[in-house]
């Protein structure tokens, strides 16, 4: 597939203008109704084609991950933690963890007993009690270790079937590249600003510190690395920066001579 001259590199004259004196001079033509009629059954198919092969490139990874993890990594990993006298735990944080609970199972008991809406029981009911939901407690963390296990494989089977599918996808990747450029290029100025101004705010902005800590923390759980404050804290404070430097940059180096009206807007907008 050839690719469309309007896709080029950008020029010094804003692509704008360079579209409106393109579309004057194909109106003028005889056969413009023609053109028109091709052109737009080509839209509809690049538009199909990509909306198909984006629904590929989402689906297939996923179902690699699940099915592989639920009938294959699970299973083994099951297999090899009840022949092995394996740890409970993977990190100190799922320990900490499983003790604040533990702790705070026991004195919920005595809690109860306290303000009598249970009978008061004896030391070792009480303890036979602790005893069983620890054993509970190491059931979970277990099962939640071999999960962290489990999701490590299953991932990298998802990134090696996606990345497999845009190497012998290269042709409709292209087809997607001309596809956002043309869902790009119909959108007004406020909007382009809007979606400029809700990704920097979203994913590179100061406001989204505590998005942040959420996603650094579940990505910590999921692989189950320990959780350390330090280095989250250290990656918030580096990361979103380079982050909004680096668009900031994107858009005075290729959005401004692509989109000048655009980035105006998005300036107007963003005082």
């Amino acid at each position: 597939m050839k690719p469309n001259p309007k896709y080029q590199k950008a020029s010094f004259v804003p692509r704008s203008i360079i579209q409106t004196l393109e579309k004057l001079k194909q109106a003028l033509e005889p056969n413009a109704e023609h053109k028109v009629v091709e052109e737009f059954r080509a839209s509809r198919q690049r538009t199909i084609s990509s909306l198909r092969y984006l629904l590929i490139l989402f689906i297939v990874p996923l179902l690699v991950n699940n099915l592989f993890k639920t009938f294959v990594i699970q299973p083994l990993i099951y297999k090899y933690w009840s022949q092995e006298a394996s740890e409970i735990f993977l990190n100190s944080s799922q320990e900490e963890r499983a003790l604040s609970e533990l702790k705070r199972f026991e004195r919920k008991i005595q809690f109860e007993a306290l303000l009598g809406k249970a009978p008061e029981l004896s030391s070792n009911i009480v303890e036979q009690k602790v005893k069983v939901q620890a054993i509970a407690l190491s059931q979970k963390y277990k099962t939640e270790s071999i999960d962290a296990v489990a999701n490590i494989f299953a991932d990298i089977l998802s990134l090696l079937s996606f990345i497999i599918l845009c190497v012998f996808g290269k042709q409709q990747l292209t087809t997607i590249q001309f596809f956002s450029a043309d869902l790009m290029y119909g959108l007004s100025d406020s909007a382009k600003a809007f979606f400029i101004i809700l990704a920097t705010d979203i994913f590179v902005g100061y406001h989204s510190t505590y998005g942040w800590e959420i996603i650094l923390e579940n990505t910590s759980k999921h692989f189950g690395l320990p959780e350390n404050k330090s280095l989250i804290s250290l990656f918030i404070a580096i990361v979103p920066v380079v982050m909004d430097t680096i668009f900031k940059y994107w858009i005075f180096r290729y959005v401004n001579r692509s989109f000048p009206s655009a980035v105006a807007t998005y300036h107007s907008m963003n005082e």
